[in-house]
């Protein structure tokens, strides 16, 4: 259920019927001697008496009658999801009419009605429902449009339900642009995708809100630093990420750079199994601090180690020595490297038993510099060259081809002439 752009909310009556509906359904939670006595009490509120200014013509006694009747809902009723959601959506218009959207008015009255619709014990998809309409009456640029949509993640994951809402990378970093509310506010929310999706497990999409939320941060917060270093030692035990570059155009993971986790960040985007093992002798303790296991460690460069090797030696034949060279491991245990390489989605080949060799035919660089980019001209370059060879063998054989085709033509018509002038007598005998 992803919530839209701001929507239109019409009702139809006039004020003082859509308030006695708005009381009538109220009054459905009381118990029943003490519903006409509240209902007639709310009509009386409407009446205005002869010379005094009309209900039409007076906000502060809309407002005042509208303020009474809003503090009586206490639940969402016992209606249907279409009662409760129409229910709903008559109090939205009413509240973004009566006062401006972010007055302090509104955000009281919101404030409250979210723990209502929260704690009720309607089924949770009319909550989401009328919770997202909410979100779609108010402006885009509402800050109110932050604590609804916080309510809204809470609630999904509370039952477990965050894909229920069906928003994309994409809404999350609009809305961030649109809502008028603080930089700190938004670096907030933020933090609360990264422990919803934690919570979830769902740690790719954990760790996308979490570089978000690190690039939202100004250098003058207190979490600037703990929450650059939290992020490379996330970046470094999750067995599924390998991309570190994105890491090194944070300005928080960068003023960094004294700290020991960044150091050993730097292993992971240039370095092997050798400057990691330096690493840890010269740092000893430091990554159980932030519960890195060694033998995940090992395992990533180790990974990652097999990759570099095989972008630089793309189209080629890697021998297995050469491999368990590079990954410090016995040459039987190659296969089984070369085939979690594979299956981690950082190289692909064909494994040789016969030959003893790796064919890589594509691999992922640990990151791309001018050294990267160097190698990948001097392919270019070469499958360059490789095509203009192909093109003129095609051109060559085209050419042989047509040679051919011009020198067996003459014999084929005077082959053709030969036989009219043979079939044509047999032709004659027949018919006569």
């Amino acid at each position: 259920m992803a919530v839209t752009d701001s929507i239109s909310i019409f009702a139809e009556g006039t004020f003082e019927d859509q308030i006695v509906e708005l009381a009538s359904y109220v009054a459905l939670s009381r118990p029943e001697p003490e519903r006409a006595s509240y209902i007639q009490g709310i009509q009386e509120s409407l009446q205005v008496a002869e010379g005094q200014i009309p209900l039409s013509e007076d906000e502060g006694k809309r407002r005042d009658v509208f303020s009474s009747v809003l503090s009586e809902v206490k639940t969402t009723g016992e209606g249907s999801e279409r009662e409760i959601e129409g229910f709903f959506n008559l109090l939205y218009a009413h509240l973004l009419t009566l006062w401006p959207a972010d007055s302090p008015e509104n955000t009281k009255h919101v404030s409250q009605l979210l723990p209502v619709i929260v704690s009720s014990s309607a089924v949770p998809a009319t909550k989401y429902r009328i919770l997202s309409n909410l979100f779609n009456a108010l402006p885009r640029t509402s800050a109110l449009r932050l604590s609804v949509y916080r309510t809204l993640l809470d609630l999904a994951s509370s039952n477990d339900e965050l894909d229920f809402l069906q928003f994309s990378r994409a809404d999350i970093a609009k809305w961030l642009q649109e809502w008028d509310v603080s930089s700190a506010d938004k670096s907030a929310f933020l933090k609360n995708l990264v422990d919803l999706f934690t919570k979830a497990e769902k740690p790719d999409t954990s760790y996308h809100y979490r570089l978000a939320y690190v690039r939202s941060l100004d250098s003058s917060s207190p979490d600037y630093q703990s929450a650059a270093i939290d992020t490379i030692a996330i970046a470094l035990s999750d067995p599924s990420i390998f991309d570190f570059d994105a890491l090194f155009k944070l300005d928080a993971v960068v003023a960094a750079k004294s700290h020991p986790l960044f150091q050993l960040l730097q292993v992971y985007l240039n370095g092997g199994l050798e400057e990691l093992k330096a690493w840890q002798s010269s740092h000893s303790g430091e990554a159980e601090k932030y519960g890195l296991e060694s033998a995940k460690l090992e395992r990533k460069i180790r990974l990652l180690s097999l990759a570099a090797l095989g972008f630089e030696n793309i189209g080629s034949d890697l021998p297995y020595p050469k491999i368990a060279a590079t990954l410090q491991v016995d040459p039987s245990q190659v296969e089984k490297w070369a085939i979690d390489v594979i299956r981690a989605g950082l190289l692909t080949g064909k494994l040789s038993q016969t030959t003893q060799t790796l064919h890589v035919t594509r691999a992922t660089a640990r990151a791309f510099g001018q050294p990267q980019w160097e190698l990948l001209a001097q392919r270019l370059a070469a499958w360059r060259l490789g095509l203009g060879s192909v093109l003129e063998v095609v051109a060559g054989a085209k050419k042989k081809n047509e040679q051919v085709a011009a020198a067996v033509a003459p014999d084929t018509q005077a082959d053709e002439k030969d036989v009219g002038s043979i079939e044509a007598p047999v032709v004659q005998a027949a018919a006569a």
